[in-house]
């Protein structure tokens, strides 16, 4: 099976754990069974995988994304990456032109594109692999995902299929309604539209350049930013009309909002928190080192960060964007392809971070123009490459860069860093990378 993932998004309405650089799908909050915390992007790829363990994962992202996705998933997954965001019809263009010229995949294929954290039960990828099958051996250009609505949501577009059978043709779509509207559709058969489906490589290919001036993946890739931002369900859902529609009534939820999130988490408090007896329908999720406790609430979201701290009732935090957008944020907590860091303190002059490299893994090899660093080592064994010097260093060892000085450092073992910025102009845009001689 070759499956998209579409992971776009920044997921302002989870704040403080999510941010441009950080999504949802990235949150650390479902428990494992041996007690470790996964993400969304981690449980989803694990499924599939379950499901297909050829299965060929592919995730259309923003650049921003790219560190967060290798850190958690490694380097088994493919990732088309859009230069700038531009809709899910140019996003669904790129990762088929990025299929077939990059990843060498036959026209004739089927493709699976879903989005990349619904929380769903493994039935799901079981279905995802017939939806695959179908898409490879049915005339129909499309065969869509339908979801047996358990509710007449306001969320999400409807499927109205021509038959109740477990695969049909489509008879109509229509856009999100209100509740009223929904029990309608329902009454009518309607299912759930989640922005599931698949397709033979080609067909996208060709309505790709049908409506888009380009000749290859490295062509599209370079003028992307050029493109009209339309969905996919737009551009081609609604103006097919050789279209199915294949039939799920298991669980699948939209992890969207605190509230939503918390009804799919199985205990009350991740991190270091506590509560007393009288509160009730009460979640808190605290990544800071110090305690949360709550005491006599209930129906509130607690979520604590170093991007900031939360506490809402459930139902209002669905209302949080508008107040975070207000926000003048600077990014606390990032993941990168070589591990992740924090930061702890922030002057005028200067910034104080906690770096974690991964065993075996590095940093770019690099400099900054207009800032001095300053690197004591508190765990770990690794080496840095200073202006070309090579020099083993352990715990308690101090490495000094001035300004322009080219640097990086590689980790032996897990290696945990306060790395101390000093500067007038201290930026992240200050970096120059290097090749790594």
């Amino acid at each position: 099976m070759n499956i998209v993932l579409l992971s776009g998004g920044s997921g302002k309405r989870l704040w403080p754990l999510s941010n441009d650089i950080r999504s949802k799908q990235f949150i650390k909050i479902f428990k494992k069974e041996d007690g470790s915390y996964e993400s969304m992007v981690q449980r989803v790829y694990r499924q599939i995988c379950k499901a297909d363990k050829d299965a060929n994962v592919t995730i259309a992202t923003s650049k921003t994304q790219v560190s967060a996705i290798h850190n958690q998933l490694g380097d088994s997954v493919g990732i088309s990456v859009e230069p700038c965001r531009r809709d899910t019809f140019p996003a669904i263009a790129l990762v088929s032109a990025y299929l077939h010229d990059v990843q060498g995949i036959a026209e004739e294929e089927s493709v699976v594109v879903c989005p990349v954290d619904p929380y769903v039960n493994d039935d799901y990828f079981q279905k995802l692999v017939e939806l695959s099958e179908r898409a490879a051996s049915s005339e129909a250009n499309l065969v869509l995902m339908g979801i047996e609505p358990t509710y007449p949501s306001e969320k999400y577009g409807y499927v109205i299929p021509e038959s109740s059978a477990e695969v049909s043709e489509v008879s109509s779509f229509k856009e999100k309604p209100d509740a009223k509207t929904a029990e309608e559709y329902i009454a009518q058969g309607a299912l759930w539209n989640g922005g599931v489906f698949a397709y033979k490589l080609k067909y996208v290919l060709d309505k790709a350049h049908e409506l888009i001036d380009f000749m290859d993946y490295q062509d599209l890739f370079s003028k992307y930013d050029t493109l009209t931002k339309i969905s996919f369900d737009y551009a081609v859902v609604e103006k097919e009309d050789n279209i199915e529609v294949m039939r799920f009534n298991g669980q699948w939820k939209d992890l969207g909002t605190w509230n939503t999130l918390t009804e799919a988490m199985e205990e009350s408090c991740v991190g270091e928190a506590m509560m007393n007896e009288k509160c009730g329908n009460v979640h808190i999720i605290n990544e800071l080192n110090v305690p949360v406790l709550a005491m006599g609430l209930h129906d509130v979201v607690i979520s604590a960060s170093p991007e900031g701290i939360l506490v809402s009732d459930k139902e209002q935090s669905s209302y949080i964007k508008p107040f975070v957008d207000r926000i003048d944020q600077q990014i606390m907590f990032a993941e990168k392809s070589w591990g992740s860091f924090r930061v702890l303190d922030v002057e005028e002059e200067s910034m104080t971070i906690k770096v974690t490299l991964n065993p075996g893994h590095q940093m770019n090899y690099h400099s900054h123009k207009n800032r001095d660093e300053v690197w004591t080592v508190i765990a770990g064994k690794g080496h840095t490459i200073v202006d070309g010097m090579e020099q083993e260093v352990s715990a308690g060892d101090v490495i000094t860069m001035e300004a322009g000085c080219r640097h990086t450092i590689i980790a032996e073992t897990e290696l945990k860093l306060i790395e101390v910025q000093l500067g007038k102009e201290i930026s992240v845009h200050d970096k120059q990378k290097y090749p790594l001689e």
